[in-house]
């Protein structure tokens, strides 16, 4: 059995995920003032071979941080599609950091969604990437607790 993740005040299990979040993850996310912020312990599992996160996990956290933060930013939220993401990567999450995202939604119009993000360590900003998403038509969607 996994031990339990140490999480920052506030962050609960990711609300919506799937198979490949789930093998990938554990994630996390917190409502606030701020916004929607996703976050992730850096977990060996998670790590290259010199004991960082992996670039493909950070790219990973970007797109789930910038597209949940556009989706849920509507009421109803909307579905979305990733159209396209950039990235800088200016530093490194180590084993054991908490790496958490700060999203900015530059517009979410009738066809697409803007989106920037920073990840985030210990207030020092490792990534910085934007993204274009995709409004698609999808199922109606349902609230937590709606029958």
């Amino acid at each position: 059995m996994d031990e339990p993740v140490a999480v920052p005040p506030g962050f609960a299990p990711l609300f919506r995920t799937s198979p490949f979040l789930d093998a990938l993850g554990p994630f996390y996310s917190r409502r606030d003032d701020r916004g929607l912020s996703i976050g992730l312990r850096v977990a060996p599992k998670h790590a290259n071979a010199r004991g960082l996160a992996h670039g493909g996990l950070l790219l990973t956290l970007c797109d789930i941080a910038l597209g949940y933060a556009a989706a849920y930013s509507q009421d109803p939220p909307v579905t979305l599609t990733t159209a396209q993401i950039s990235a800088d990567f200016a530093g490194g999450a180590r084993i054991g950091d908490w790496v958490e995202s700060r999203a900015d939604i530059q517009r979410v119009g009738s066809r697409l969604a803007f989106v920037n993000v920073y990840l985030v360590v210990n207030a020092t900003r490792i990534v910085r990437a934007s993204g274009v998403y995709l409004r698609t038509e999808a199922p109606p969607f349902h609230r937590m607790g709606d029958g």
